[in-house]
């Protein structure tokens, strides 16, 4: 039913940027709020940033904050997470997460349903 679709990863340089895409299906868009999440090889997974159903209101990490953006279209039911300045920390398996909380977070147990992921990979 749910059906969370993450693409757009691949290689870039160092200072590169990439930008990945959630697509989304069997739920109300509007409802829930949005979290792209990562794990790096031999890592804990971390929340990168997420997006709220209501207002917009938008979290990110410390790590990605100033080079990162979080946007959803509603008429495509997707989520965006805009990459920029790339280090090779960045690279990971970036996941993209939903949830019907009231308040949007980065705590990964917050989350009801994950799409598969994407491969995203920084080179120095």
């Amino acid at each position: 039913e749910v059906q969370l679709q993450a693409s757009g990863g691949g290689l870039v340089q160092t200072g590169g940027s990439l930008r990945l895409s959630c697509a989304t299906s069997g739920f109300a868009f509007d409802d829930y709020a949005i979290g792209w999440f990562r794990q790096a090889p031999g890592k804990e997974r971390e929340g990168v940033s997420c997006i709220a159903s209501s207002d917009g209101s938008t979290l990110y990490s410390d790590a990605v904050r100033g080079r990162f953006t979080i946007s959803r279209d509603k008429a495509k039911n997707t989520v965006s997470l805009q990459m920029n300045s790339l280090e090779p920390e960045d690279t990971a398996v970036y996941y993209c997460a939903i949830t019907r909380g009231l308040l949007i977070s980065l705590q990964d147990h917050y989350y009801d349903y994950w799409g598969q992921g994407t491969l995203v990979t920084v080179s120095s």
